[in-house]
């Protein structure tokens, strides 16, 4: 017998709507909304001084709050859901455990309660909501950023566009153009992926979807548009799985195939996968910072040099300024997930972090021949995975990729339930 495939959950039954109902729902919008960002360039532009320094750390806060006050709703859950996903629980200690071998510990400190506050407002997130339900409250905080994004090059082109690298691409609020991109690619997932969960508003979802295209194409970023075809491609794979086993059977075969090529693409071809994206052999210089990051592993790889310590300190003689010198340029961050969690946390870290992210795409895999939840699920951790490769995106503090992925490795390992209060 055939699974009913578009229409893939039935409306959900109206629930009575209370003002106590659209607190928590503003709540965990407000964390996403909060860990997007997308408040910090707008407030601050390119100040990077000591005050304004202090004053976003500060507003960072009340998403901290707001995480806390979800989880004290349902505490339980939040607690036995965690339990489920061991990785990520060891995860966190060693970052804890990082503060002792830190060559900054001060930063390690503070930056390790910012990344348990962040990981508890994705746990909260995964833990209390159902999956249909959960994908409404990431598509609102997706939406109204689509808005924002769109509406601010129009109305304030001065921070909207970019003016000297890449002028007339669009940035929305976010610094440079790439960042908007990335962001309305993960958009244009979720959102597509909500559409699917919720039949009843697919067309509102949709539309907000085509909004995310087309800021992604505003953009100018063709790495961004290849991960929102990805996506996109991923949607119509769990799609094509849930419709009957025999077309999933061959869509599996298909896309191994699909996976292999361009594989072998990237292996033999690369230059002609680099000039359709628009990029140089060092991917802009990453390459450079990979391997300067990597000479400074090689000299502490069991322990790295502690969460979060190595890029803020200035000191001649730190692991920064010998990467600074072989890379030619100063990165924030060693712009690859894998390279940043050996760096910081050791081969330990880097370990944990591998098994809770295998886990997690073995499951959204899993999920997609079980749970409509793959809709959601499965498209967003294959851009994750791509950008993983090239940004800093796993274990990062303050940030709402960080709070999506926690959130949706919860949810793939614990059933929907009804939580609410």
């Amino acid at each position: 017998m055939t699974q009913q495939t578009w229409a893939m959950t039935p409306p959900a039954p109206a629930d009575h709507v209370t003002a106590f109902r659209l607190l928590v729902f503003a709540c965990a919008v407000g964390i996403v909304l909060i860990f997007s960002q997308a408040w910090v360039f707008p407030l601050l532009g390119d100040n990077e001084d000591a005050a304004a320094d202090g004053l976003v750390r500060a507003l960072f806060f009340p998403a901290y709050g707001m995480a806390l006050f979800l989880a004290v709703l349902t505490p339980a859950s939040a607690i036995w859901a965690t339990l489920r996903q061991p990785f990520l629980i060891l995860l966190m200690l060693i970052v804890a455990a990082s503060i002792a071998w830190s060559v900054s510990p001060d930063q390690t400190i503070r930056r390790t309660v910012a990344i348990y506050a962040t990981t508890l407002g994705g746990i909260v997130l995964g833990a209390r909501y159902r999956w249909a339900e959960l994908a409404e409250v990431l598509a609102t905080a997706f939406a109204t950023l689509a808005v924002i994004a769109f509406v601010t090059p129009i109305v304030m082109p001065s921070i909207g566009i970019m003016h000297e690298l890449f002028p007339g691409a669009w940035r929305g609020v976010w610094p440079e153009k790439n960042i908007l991109g990335g962001i309305m690619a993960l958009g244009f997932a979720l959102l597509a992926g909500t559409a699917m969960l919720n039949p009843h508003r697919a067309r509102l979802w949709w539309s907000f979807a085509a909004l995310c295209l087309l800021l992604v194409l505003l953009s100018t970023s063709k790495t961004s548009l290849v991960a929102l075809v990805m996506g996109f491609g991923t949607l119509i794979f769990v799609a094509l799985v849930r419709r009957s086993p025999a077309i999933g059977v061959a869509t599996v075969w298909l896309a191994v195939l699909g996976i292999g090529m361009v594989a072998s693409v990237a292996l033999f071809a690369s230059d002609i996968l680099f000039h359709a994206l628009g990029k140089d052999a060092t991917l802009t210089g990453r390459t450079e910072v990979w391997t300067a990051a990597m000479r400074q592993i090689e000299l502490r790889p069991w322990t790295g040099y502690g969460y979060a310590a190595v890029w803020d300190d200035e000191d001649r003689w730190a692991p920064l300024a010998k990467i600074v010198k072989e890379a030619h340029w100063r990165p924030h961050h060693s712009h690859n997930s894998w390279i940043e969690q050996w760096l910081g946390l050791g081969v330990f870290g880097l370990a944990a972090w591998g098994f809770y992210f295998l886990q997690t795409m073995l499951m959204a895999v899993v999920a997609a021949f079980r749970t409509p939840g793959a809709y959601l699920a499965l498209p967003y951790l294959v851009i994750y995975a791509l950008t993983s490769l090239t940004e800093s995106v796993a274990v990062t503090y303050n940030d709402f990729r960080w709070v999506i992925f926690v959130a949706l490795s919860i949810k793939l390992c614990w059933p929907d339930r009804d939580v609410r209060t």
